[in-house]
């Protein structure tokens, strides 16, 4: 059972290895949703997410007969560097298999911690079919990343640190993946105030929770699609699933774009990097449904690697119209290009990148096709240089950026 005692017994022993993570209150997102909004940066821990808090706990109750034996555990990043962190202080042996599609930079860590990492499988599922054979081959001791209520109870003390800085919290929006947090957190957060709603929020392309309580038992997904990895899950847990139904008062679900645009928030307005997994709260705040609350967002982890980052960055600008791609037809003449130029300079448009195709017709005399890449300051700057370009005869058309 997730009693009381047992969450107080988990916060004692979590602070052990966890740093501090105060709220820090939002004006940008407070004025933007209407409410007052507090972030919980769990993407700030040493791990780089909450992860480290169930995986240390679920270690502590073993016996040290279990912790000789080795431990084993399925991951797509976070939950194994918490393993691997844990069982490093510990002193037992950790074997991670991860899903291949993991970011690199989240295997890397997995690996400095001082784990055996395996690859296996394009989603966590696969990898977890993968870490249970590999359990009764060796014998060693499965640490599952969320559908363990000890597990649960660790990821769970989040929700003790919140009321003790936010008492008077009304809402708290958590994210979910196979649910151990958001387990422990809205069974802890009714404990303590029966009152309080706790959201979980979901990638629209892994809403594995979100079907099981629809259908009321635990569901599994024929595939997921997000780039939230660390919540790209089929299959939600079962022995947590009653807790779920209980505690939870709504699911949110949350496209991929909207990530995005939560990316560029956090960076711009808190300089804050947050993995896409621990964005989705900060993306549900505009959907709740509620004005003038005091909002808990839980960002869980901040373990991106600069690929990802870099095109979370590029498309967020792109869908902001901070970056877009123009055609323009023009004559194949000396000075056509200068007057393109001009025309957009006069506007302060950008030019970052041009493609000059001659072969778009078989009269070059007549046209030759031109593809300028531009940065502009939003969607009114944008369309200030496409009049300009109108302006100028040259019948600009919007076309797909590629950058």
């Amino acid at each position: 059972m997730l009693t009381l005692d047992k969450f107080e017994e988990a916060s004692k022993i979590v602070s052990e290895v966890t740093l501090e993570t105060k709220l820090i209150y939002s004006d940008f997102l407070s004025e933007k949703c209407g409410n007052s909004i507090y972030l919980k940066p769990e993407n700030m821990q040493l791990t780089g997410a909450y992860k480290v808090r169930g995986a240390y706990y679920k270690i502590s109750t073993l016996t040290a007969e279990e912790r000789k034996k080795g431990l084993i555990t399925a991951s797509a990043g976070n939950h194994a560097q918490g393993v691997a962190y844990a069982a490093k202080k510990f002193g037992a042996k950790a074997t991670i298999v991860m899903p291949t599609t993991t970011p690199l930079i989240k295997v890397n860590r997995t690996k400095n911690l001082g784990a055996e990492v395996v690859l296996y499988g394009d989603v966590y599922d696969e990898a977890c079919a993968k870490a249970y054979e590999l359990a009764d081959e060796h014998g060693y001791t499965f640490i599952h990343p969320f559908d363990d209520l000890a597990v649960a109870t660790g990821q769970g003390t989040i929700a003790m640190e919140i009321f003790k800085e936010l008492p008077l919290v009304e809402y708290i929006l958590v994210p979910i993946g196979g649910g151990g947090l958001a387990t422990g957190v809205s069974t802890l957060a009714k404990l303590l105030n029966p009152k309080i709603k706790v959201i979980g929020v979901e990638p629209a392309g892994a809403n594995c929770m979100q079907a099981s309580i629809k259908n009321g038992k635990v569901t599994t997904l024929p595939t997921v699609n997000t780039i939230a990895d660390g919540t790209a899950v089929k299959t939600p847990g079962s022995n947590i699933f009653p807790y779920i139904q209980k505690n939870l008062d709504d699911i949110i679900t949350v496209e991929d774009d909207e990530l995005i645009a939560a990316f560029l928030d956090m960076v711009e307005n808190h300089k804050m990097v947050v993995e896409n997994s621990g964005l989705l709260t900060v993306a549900a705040l505009n959907k709740l449904n509620v004005k003038g609350k005091r909002v808990v967002s839980i960002l869980s982890g901040g373990n991106m690697d600069v690929i990802t980052m870099s095109s979370v960055v590029q498309q967020g600008l792109i869908f902001r119209d901070r970056i877009f791609t123009v055609s323009v037809l023009l004559p194949d003449k000396p000075g056509e290009l200068a007057r393109v130029a001009e025309t957009i300079a006069g506007v302060q448009g950008n030019v970052i990148k041009l493609e000059h195709n001659q072969f778009v017709t078989t009269n070059r005399n007549a046209a030759v096709e031109l593809r300028i890449t531009l940065e502009a300051f939003g969607t009114d700057h944008k369309n200030q240089i496409l009049d300009a370009l109108e302006k100028g005869d040259y019948q600009p058309k919007i076309v797909r950026t590629s950058l």
